[in-house]
C-alpha cells in the first residue's frame, strides 16, 4: 500500500497542540499554586534530563484526572484551536490518499482531529482517565515500530516533519519534507 505520512505539531499544526491543551486546561481549570509548581519542577527535571518524556509528559497531563468528561473538553479544545491547522496541509491532504498522521502527541487529543482530516492515527497511547503512558511514548523509532505492527506491506510516499528525530520515518519515504512554519522544502538527509 503507498501511503503518505505527517507529524502532527509544528508540521500540520503550528505550534505544539500538547502544549496548547495544557495551556487551555490551566486556563479553564483552576490548578493549585500547588500542582503548578510540581508541573514547573517536572519540566526542569526534564530539561536537564533527569526524568524521561513519558514520566514527563505523565505529570504535565496529570491535570487530566480532574476532568470529568474529557472528550467534551478535548472538542472543546479543538474548536478554539482548529484555526492552527495550516491551510497548505489540508490541500495536501485533500489531494492524497492513504494519510497517516504519527504523533508523539496523545492519542486521545489527536483522534478526533485526525478523523476530521481524514487521516489514519497513530500516536502515544495516553490512558485519559489516569494520564499514564500504556505503551511507549510515539517518537523516533518508537514510530516506525508502531507504522511497521499496523501495516505490514507499505511504501511511504511522502512524508512531512518538522523534526529531526523523525529521520527514522523520512529514510522510509520516497519523498521527505522538511517543514519550518509554513515553508516546506525537501528534506537532504
Amino acid at each position: 500500500m503507498k501511503i503518505n505520512v505527517y507529524d502532527f505539531d509544528d508540521t500540520i499544526y503550528n505550534g505544539d497542540s500538547s502544549f496548547h491543551f495544557f495551556l487551555y486546561a490551566i486556563k479553564k481549570f483552576k490548578v493549585s499554586i500547588l500542582n503548578l509548581l510540581k508541573i514547573f519542577l517536572n519540566v526542569l527535571l526534564y530539561l536537564l534530563k533527569l526524568k524521561n518524556t513519558k514520566e514527563f509528559k505523565e505529570v504535565v497531563f496529570s491535570f487530566l484526572t480532574n476532568i470529568d468528561d474529557i472528550d467534551s473538553f478535548v472538542d472543546t479544545f479543538w474548536e478554539k484551536h482548529k484555526k492552527n491547522i495550516k491551510k497548505e496541509f489540508l490541500e495536501i491532504i485533500k489531494n492524497n490518499k492513504n494519510n497517516y498522521i504519527i504523533s508523539a502527541s496523545p492519542e486521545f487529543l489527536l483522534k478526533n482531529i485526525a478523523k476530521e482530516l481524514k487521516c489514519e492515527l497513530i500516536a502515544t497511547p495516553m490512558n485519559k482517565k489516569t494520564a499514564l503512558i500504556e505503551g511507549a511514548n510515539c517518537n523516533k523509532e518508537e514510530k516506525v515500530k508502531r507504522l511497521n505492527n499496523l501495516l505490514k506491506d507499505y511504501q511511504i510516499i511522502e512524508f512531512y516533519s518538522d523534526s529531526n528525530n523523525d529521520l527514522p520515518l523520512a529514510r522510509l519515504a520516497k519523498r521527505a519534507y522538511k517543514v519550518k512554519k509554513y515553508n516546506i522544502r525537501k528534506w537532504d538527509f
